[in-house]
């Protein structure tokens, strides 16, 4: 395969060469900017996957091929920020940003077949199907914030997602698991925010991309709040994305999407697979999106 040769530019690690045949092989990859470190990641799954069928799957389709990954993005923010290798539009991509990081569809949960958003779990945890429960409800992103501004060497700013009296026998819990925030001092004047997340399940083809391009501004969200309220300089540090099962279905590769992907990767340069979330282009997406938003509230969607 041509495209593994192409790894060697992002920085890449698997333990592969020591299990047994088909085992899940761990797998580290590493890089600068968002859309390199994924689509390395995406073609590493694709070399040195193991073979496992999914819950998911029809007879005609082929197993899939699956990792436990590691992704470490030095600047999340960095341009070119977006992959044009998206199963969406931008506007699409804006309106799930707004999810994660807004909530703008949190009253969907328990509606329209949602069993619970990011947002809310980690907002309001342990989120509305628990309320025959009768828990306590917490902002945890509000006590991360809390906890950092208070000690932001930490190591318990944390916030999660899984409820294990609602999530352990759902069919459809949540893939994001638990977030982790530390704040360092880079520079004189001058903090990070380093941001950890880790996942139980990965679409590592069709999700993946969005998951972190959302959590990444949520990251640097939190990072302003943590600014205003302690008066240091914090900015958005390193991130790293951890997932148990980082995973490409057997029917993309069916289907010739993987191909087609793989194409792209070898023929063309990665300035022409990519595309800046600042280009006058996407940002007339980006707007798109937020009017679609507008509009559900207006029509009380």
């Amino acid at each position: 395969m041509k495209e593994i040769e192409k790894l060697s530019a992002c920085k890449i690690a698997t333990n592969k060469e020591i299990l047994r045949p088909n085992e899940i092989p761990s797998v580290v990859v590493w890089g600068q900017t968002l859309p390199e470190v994924w689509e390395n990641a995406v073609v590493a799954t694709l070399f040195f996957g193991a073979h496992i069928p999914t819950e998911y799957d029809q007879e005609v389709d082929p197993e899939s091929k699956d990792v436990s990954m590691m992704l470490t993005i030095a600047s999340p923010l960095a341009e070119p920020r977006i992959h044009k290798n998206l199963p969406c539009g931008y506007d699409d991509l804006e309106v799930y940003a707004r999810e994660v990081v807004d909530g703008v569809h949190n009253h969907w949960v328990g509606n329209r077949g949602w069993s619970y958003s990011y947002h809310e779990r980690l907002t309001n945890w342990p989120g509305l199907g628990s309320n025959e429960f009768e828990l306590p409800h917490i902002n945890q992103i509000d006590e991360l914030i809390n906890k950092l501004v208070e000690a932001p060497h930490s190591r318990r700013a944390q916030a999660i997602t899984w409820v294990p009296f609602i999530d352990a026998r759902h069919h459809e819990p949540p893939c994001l698991q638990r977030i982790w925030c530390r704040v360092v001092k880079s520079e004189e004047e001058k903090y990070l925010l380093e941001m950890n997340t880790h996942w139980r399940s990965r679409d590592a083809f069709k999700a993946a991309f969005m998951n972190i391009y959302a959590i990444t501004l949520l990251q640097e969200n939190i990072a302003k709040k943590i600014s205003e309220a302690s008066g240091k300089n914090v900015e958005v540090g390193r991130y790293v994305d951890v997932s148990d099962s980082f995973h490409i279905y057997g029917s993309y590769i069916r289907k010739g999407e993987v191909e087609k992907f793989l194409k792209n990767v070898d023929e063309k340069p990665f300035a022409a697979r990519t595309v800046r979330s600042d280009n006058i282009l996407v940002q007339k997406e980006f707007a798109r999106g937020r009017e679609r938003l507008v509009k559900e509230i207006n029509e009380g969607k």
